[in-house]
């Protein structure tokens, strides 16, 4: 196939949305990358022009998405580029989306603490646990379209039983 591939180093710029239809989970957020360069004038580092891209991740990647990244974080995106362009009030317009085939924190930035996801039952897979943060709404000039699936009263309760180990059990001392 003849697919341009990219890799694009940014900051998650949009809080994930996340919506699970019949055909399989899908997350989108906003990706911002800016080049920074050394401008030999002013003796200093200087921003270049940021570019934004929508990244799309489904199925198991978009899960992990929704679970592990929040406004902000750096990241690195790797995928698939779509280029769409459409008229709009007589005025072209671009946008640039990236589909995603793998993405992760960048580390050069911060640290991150991995942890392997298991295979979810497809009969019962639910949506991931989202903090309050993201799942608040936030104000923006156009609304979001209502198709977020809010967590579950019994997803987070999944989760909390995942994240608690069990103590293991102690034979008595035995005195001689």
């Amino acid at each position: 196939m003849n697919e341009t591939m990219i890799c694009v180093v940014g900051n998650v710029a949009t809080q994930v949305v996340y919506r699970e239809p019949p055909s399989g989970a899908s997350a989108r957020f906003r990706l911002a990358a800016t080049p920074r360069y050394w401008d030999r004038e002013k003796n200093a580092w200087t921003d270049g022009h940021t570019s934004f891209f929508t990244v799309w991740a489904n199925r198991q990647l978009a899960t992990n998405v929704a679970a592990s990244l929040t406004l902000g974080d750096p990241v690195v995106v790797q995928g698939r580029l779509k280029v769409r362009t459409e008229t709009r009030d007589g005025n072209p317009r671009t946008w640039a989306d990236i589909d995603a085939v793998a993405i992760g924190h960048d580390l050069t930035r911060g640290t991150a603490a991995f942890r392997r996801a298991g295979r979810p039952d497809p009969t019962t897979a639910a949506a991931p646990a989202m903090t309050t943060e993201q799942a608040a709404p936030t104000p923006s000039a156009e609304p979001e379209p209502a198709w977020e699936t809010p967590p579950t009263p019994a997803a987070e309760q999944d989760e909390q039983k995942k994240q608690k180990k069990p103590e293991p059990e102690r034979e008595p001392a035995s005195v001689t």
